[in-house]
């Protein structure tokens, strides 16, 4: 009995290194892309495309050939467990995402003669 409670909290105090599995980019598989949050089937995709042509050299170079993937999801990635070489975005913080302002929140606009 002491075993078993000795093996569940060890396997309770992995758990949250297998939830933040890193993946890089360079070496992963479509399903360990996948695996990160944010990246689904299509960005998996170009990912590979564009990795078969030539590894990528660093996340500014993931940015400029991956179509879709800018400075602030590269951040999203990155702190969900992507990275380039090893190495994690270095740039700009991910943004939170703002709702569009509401028509009734915006000046209205004069009537043209």
């Amino acid at each position: 009995m002491k075993t078993r409670k000795l093996l569940c909290a060890l396997l309770l105090s992995l758990a949250p290194a297998w939830a933040l599995a890193a993946a890089d980019v360079n070496r992963a598989t479509q399903a360990e892309l996948e695996s990160v949050k944010g990246i689904g089937p299509a960005m998996s995709t170009r990912l590979l495309d564009e990795r078969k042509k030539a590894p990528f050299k660093d996340w500014d170079d993931l940015i400029g050939r991956v179509k879709g993937l800018g400075p602030g999801n590269a951040a999203r990635l990155s702190e969900a467990g992507l990275t380039v070489n090893g190495g994690s975005y270095a740039g700009a913080a991910a943004q939170p995402v703002r709702p569009a302002a509401s028509k009734a929140a915006r000046p209205a606009r004069p009537a043209s003669q």
